[in-house]
């Protein structure tokens, strides 16, 4: 790699990002920095100097420690009107470009590119690959021009010209033919950019190895949740979202205040702005109002012992008070004057400092957090327009079995609705992922292998319901194993006690696999202890399960030694404690009970019966993510 002293790098990031959600892709987090970050590694080594062509976002461009140039032809962002800027301001002969959103660009682009120049006494060369048996796609944004063209280029775009490759029509222009056709790959694209940018899992054996006493055939719940979580990985793609749409994502990287909130010393409600020294021992005092502070609007004037400004909430403290009277206090309040006793208020009472909330340089929210409605309103008010967060999970999920049928059709002899499908589908919509529904998938082998083919394909997880047990029919489980790094576990919980859980691969790609019971109860259960958390960790978000303890109505029989999850309801008794009472048959196959209930009373493994009046473990429906 040689640093060339006759070129000058630019990098081209001045488009508008449309393809990104109108977020700069420039910015875009790739592979632990930004991809403009990658590219600029790749590209100042080669030249003597660089910079970055810009549009917005020019003081995060700024931090990159290179000159940052907006676009001298204003309303066309492309790159041309980039390439004509970098010409105007380059004190090189050469210029040599490449966008922001190619972190791969060759080490030796530069030095190939000039040698072609100068061996065929060009005017400009750019880069160009061959595919087997295609022809040769030129890559004009990779381009080394003579910056002494710049009037050739400026005429061409002031008569409307816009296309890259149509500037140089009347130039002598060469192609140089790279090998390496990743090399020049633009990440256009969202999905582009997360399959490459994605981490390795450990293998299941490795996890399991470090539990004693596992057995695969009498798991506690404990024991199979920890499995779980420390298999999973976080997807580790990250995408710059504008603020509005990052409501209900997970923020992948802390928010830090550039600035102090408040911003300046300033009242907390409306009253009369003071010196504390002037607050009185015993008796009262009269002090003169001498204008009036409102929030929003600047106040030069600075109040001198014995006397005040009138204030509103929110209003900047003048610099010489530090006391604020609520006006409801003041004891008299005439035309310029107001009359304060003795013991009204303390100094310092009433008066916001600045950073009080936020210190600039502190984080206002930490990574994992999930975006709710008033950390959008935090953000706002930091002036952060744009979010980091990790990219929506993408799940695919089918039910199996020959006896399913859809709504809609009609229910032969032995036949059931596939209900299941509905049910993880809602727990998938509250969770905020991309849900990719798979429908009903019959009990022939091959049918399965493709489909999990498929969901692995296309989905970073998938969720499956009947089939783990061992039956004669249930081919999911051989298939499963077939695929992947899974295991096959009987849980000790009631219901739901077989379960599926691993990784499988297909084509290159993976996917980790979450293989639940049939039954209508099972399901739920399995997907709320098992699933969502290990679901959540993969968006990099920490959300484990509100407990509630709440007393039970009545007794219940439990038996140590397995975790039982009951369907219960929850109310507050006469002394205003939670109380909850089980809602009867408590079968797994008995949706109805699932849908009467609005909590679910958990058991832990070592619980016995429980007395009336015991208090218990409660899961709360309502607002389960």
């Amino acid at each position: 790699m040689t640093k060339n002293a006759t070129i000058s790098g630019l990098i081209l990031a001045g488009g508008r990002g449309s393809r990104m959600g109108h977020v700069d892709k420039g910015l875009q987090p790739f592979r632990g920095t930004t991809m403009a970050a990658h590219v600029l590694a790749r590209l100042a080594p080669q030249v003597a100097s660089i910079a970055i062509n810009a549009n917005q976002n020019l003081d995060t461009y700024a931090t990159f420690g290179v000159p940052v140039w907006q676009d001298d032809l204003a309303g066309f962002a492309g790159p041309l009107a980039g390439l004509e800027t970098g010409m105007r301001r380059c004190q090189t002969p050469y210029l040599l470009t490449a966008p922001c959103d190619s972190p791969f660009l060759p080490p030796d682009l530069a030095e190939r590119l000039l040698a072609a120049l100068q061996e065929q006494d060009a005017d400009i060369a750019f880069a160009a690959t061959q595919e087997p048996g295609m022809r040769v796609q030129p890559h004009p944004v990779f381009c080394l021009v003579k910056t002494a063209l710049l009037p050739v280029l400026s005429a061409y775009l002031l008569e409307g010209g816009r296309r890259m490759d149509g500037w140089y029509k009347d130039l002598k222009a060469v192609e140089v033919l790279f090998e390496d056709a990743d090399a020049f790959r633009n990440i256009n694209t969202l999905d582009e950019l997360h399959s490459l940018d994605t981490g390795r899992a450990p293998r299941l054996l490795d996890v399991t190895s470090c539990l004693s006493a596992y057995d695969p055939d009498a798991l506690p719940v404990r024991d199979a949740q920890r499995i779980i979580r420390e298999f999973v990985q976080p997807v580790g793609a990250v995408e710059q979202v504008a603020l509005r749409a990052a409501l209900g994502r997970v923020l992948a990287r802390d928010i830090v205040s550039p600035i102090d909130v408040p911003a300046h010393d300033n009242s907390a409600m409306d009253g009369y702005a003071l010196l504390g020294s002037d607050l009185p021992v015993e008796g009262s005092v009269r002090l003169k109002v001498v204008g009036t502070v409102y929030a929003g609007r600047p106040f030069e004037a600075v109040p001198n012992p014995g006397e005040c400004v009138r204030i509103m909430t929110g209003g900047v403290m003048p610099s010489s008070c530090d006391s604020v009277v609520p006006q409801e206090f003041v004891a008299e309040e005439r035309a310029g004057e107001i009359v304060l006793a003795a013991g009204t208020i303390r100094a310092g009472d009433n008066r916001r400092f600045a950073g009080e909330d936020l210190k600039a340089g502190s984080a206002a929210l930490k990574a994992g957090k999930l975006i709710r409605p008033a950390d959008l309103g935090l953000i706002a008010s930091l002036g952060i327009a744009e979010v980091p967060v990790v990219r929506r999970l993408r799940v695919a999920f089918f039910s199996t079995g020959d006896e399913l049928r859809s709504i809609g059709q009609a229910l032969d002899t032995g036949s059931v609705y596939d209900s299941n499908r509905y049910t993880i589908y809602g727990m998938l919509q509250r969770l905020g992922c991309e849900i990719v529904d798979m429908g009903i998938v019959r009990d022939d082998p091959a049918e399965l292998e493709a489909a999990l083919r498929t969901a692995c394909e296309n989905a970073d997880a998938i969720i499956t319901s009947g089939g783990v047990s061992v039956g004669a029919a249930d081919y999911t489980r051989q298939i499963m194993a077939h695929l992947g790094d899974v295991t096959f576990w009987k849980i000790g919980m009631r219901p739901g006690r077989p379960l599926a859980f691993g990784r499988i691969n297909s084509n290159g790609r993976s996917a980790f696999l979450f293989g639940l019971p049939g039954n209508p109860v099972a399901v739920m259960v399995s997907f709320y202890f098992f699933a969502r958390e290990a679901l959540l960790r993969m968006m990099g978000a920490d959300a484990p399960l509100p407990l509630l303890r709440a007393r039970s109505e009545a007794a219940i029989r439990k038996k140590p030694g397995r975790t039982e999850y009951q369907r219960g309801i929850l109310t507050h008794g006469e002394d205003g404690v939670p109380q909850v009472r089980i809602t009867g048959a408590q079968g797994s196959g008995i949706l109805r009970s699932m849908s009467e209930a609005n909590c679910m009373v958990v058991l832990h493994d070592e619980q016995g019966n429980v007395a009336a009046g015991d208090m218990v473990d409660v899961l709360m429906f309502e607002g389960l993510l």
